[in-house]
């Protein structure tokens, strides 16, 4: 199976602390992206639990390259927007020191994921609907594709309730 990568980008209110902790949403659930994917809720459930059962984590690389590990990704969950990553830019590593400056620059706030598809559909409007991933890492990256996850990325319930809202209209007016 081929690893996918699945790039995301949105608001930019970019926490970088101190320590280089960084945190925002890699994956929303129910978004299509550039590629006309959308991702399900619970797309990432099986592939988490056993990537805790086996006592591994998922990776945190720069710009997808399996070379270039810049951190740590302390908590990876999800919840009900979508998948929550938050970790830690390991300042030994100089791609990571690199990656603090731009993402404090304002430079630098993409996510995205690697992942293979376990199980996928089509939905009503003919678009790939992502039910099952295996997610293998999440990078921090200068071209996303989602355009609503970065690095600091946060939910805002009035602009998910809007996108339901005109979901659900064009669903009414296919009818």
């Amino acid at each position: 199976m081929m690893l996918e990568r699945k790039f995301a980008q949105g608001e930019t209110s970019v926490r970088l602390e101190e320590d280089a902790r960084i945190a925002g949403y890699a994956s929303w659930f129910g978004v299509e992206d550039t590629g006309r994917d959308v991702v399900a809720a619970g797309a990432y459930c099986d592939s988490l639990a056993r990537i805790s059962a086996e006592g591994r984590r998922v990776k945190m690389l720069w710009q997808h390259d399996p070379t270039c590990v810049i951190g740590v990704w302390d908590e990876v969950r999800e919840d009900a927007r979508g998948l929550f990553v938050k970790g830690r830019l390991l300042p030994g590593v100089e791609k990571a020191r690199e990656a603090a400056s731009l993402i404090e620059a304002g430079a630098l706030d993409g996510l995205s994921i690697g992942y293979t598809v376990k199980r996928a559909g089509k939905d009503s409007q003919g678009r790939r609907l992502l039910k099952e991933l295996e997610l293998w890492e999440v990078s921090l990256v200068t071209f996303p594709m989602l355009p609503s996850a970065r690095v600091g990325a946060k939910a805002d319930p009035l602009r998910e309730m809007a996108r339901a809202i005109q979901s659900a209209r064009l669903e009414l007016a296919r009818d």
